[in-house]
């Protein structure tokens, strides 16, 4: 049974005549009389009584009339709900991070922007266990309408794209920090540069980690010479967290991340500040993103992070 012969036979209740009930359901006479006729085929009765002058429905069809009305009303509301349903699902944002920046900065800060400014926002939570490509490869697929992600020039997916279609927003900067595990308070199980007789072991991040090249990098470049000895690879600063907490070595990890950790003396800088890697923190989107709340979201973050920065200016004047 198909939903346009209830459509039919309400009509043909309403007009009683076959020809202006065509009308209608701009169909011809003869298409919609073998409607009716197919309707009536599948229900098994009667429904129109053909010998009256106008039309007039059986008591099996007066009784289907009420059905007919009922089930045709129910789909209407129920497509106008789904079609509520989809505009949501195609207007929401979204989203796609790191472990690490979805810990420090989604929960306590994107989300909340989001929820004030009236922006529906949905978090991709498989992004966080991601690789560096397979952000890039969302964002460029629309897989995503956002993300956020660490930058920095040794950072090759995003420095060498070299696609123009992606704009980004700097919402914080960031540093990478040298960790170890604290044999108390004050003082860490490993010290940074190391020597070559006894390198320190060294909590490194996987190929595929977007940190990894911005610690290479940095190493390479860097005077005097760390020596270090990888004993594990670790995707998530998360993991490389956890390993340094046990004193399994060094690693390097972003200061929002372990802050308290330091601040607590549960761990402990494996040194001074040169030996830092200031990295920023970037929200991209692309360019011709179809959504309409991207536009809104963007210019309404802009807008905070200008008020943000006024603040900060005139807090240090005064």
């Amino acid at each position: 049974m198909e939903i346009r012969w209830l459509e039919d036979f309400i009509a043909l209740a309403r007009t009683q005549h076959f020809s202006r009930a065509a009308d209608e359901q701009n169909v011809t006479q003869p298409t919609f009389s073998r409607r009716i006729k197919m309707l009536e085929e599948e229900m098994g009765v009667t429904l129109v009584d053909r010998n009256t002058l106008p039309l007039s429905l059986t008591p099996a069809g007066r009784d289907f009339l009420q059905s007919a009305r009922q089930i045709t009303q129910i789909l209407k509301e129920t497509k106008v709900r789904c079609n509520d349903i989809h505009s949501q699902e195609q207007n929401r944002l979204s989203f796609a991070t790191s472990q690490t920046l979805y810990l420090n900065f989604y929960k306590a800060w994107l989300k909340p922007f989001c929820d004030d400014a009236g922006i529906d926002i949905e978090l991709n939570l498989n992004s966080t266990a991601w690789n560096s490509s397979q952000f890039i490869n969302a964002l460029m697929q629309n897989q995503c309408d956002l993300m956020l992600c660490y930058w920095h020039p040794a950072i090759e997916p995003i420095a060498t794209k070299g696609d123009n279609r992606h704009r980004y927003i700097t919402v914080a900067h960031e540093k990478l920090i040298p960790c170890s595990a604290a044999i108390d308070s004050n003082t860490a199980k490993y010290n940074l540069p190391g020597s070559s007789r006894k390198p320190i072991p060294y909590i490194d991040y996987h190929e595929d980690s977007l940190l990894r090249p911005v610690i290479q990098s940095f190493l390479q470049e860097k005077q005097p010479t760390a020596h270090l000895q990888t004993v594990n690879r670790n995707f998530h600063s998360v993991s490389v967290k956890a390993m340094v907490k046990e004193g399994f070595g060094v690693g390097w990890l972003p200061s929002r991340l372990v802050d308290d950790s330091l601040k607590y003396g549960k761990m402990a800088r494996a040194g001074t500040g040169e030996w830092d890697i200031p990295v920023e923190v970037r929200l991209y989107s692309l360019e011709n993103n179809p959504n309409p709340n991207l536009e809104r979201f963007w210019g309404a973050l802009i807008e905070f992070l200008d008020q943000q920065q006024a603040r900060k200016k005139t807090a240090s004047v005064n």
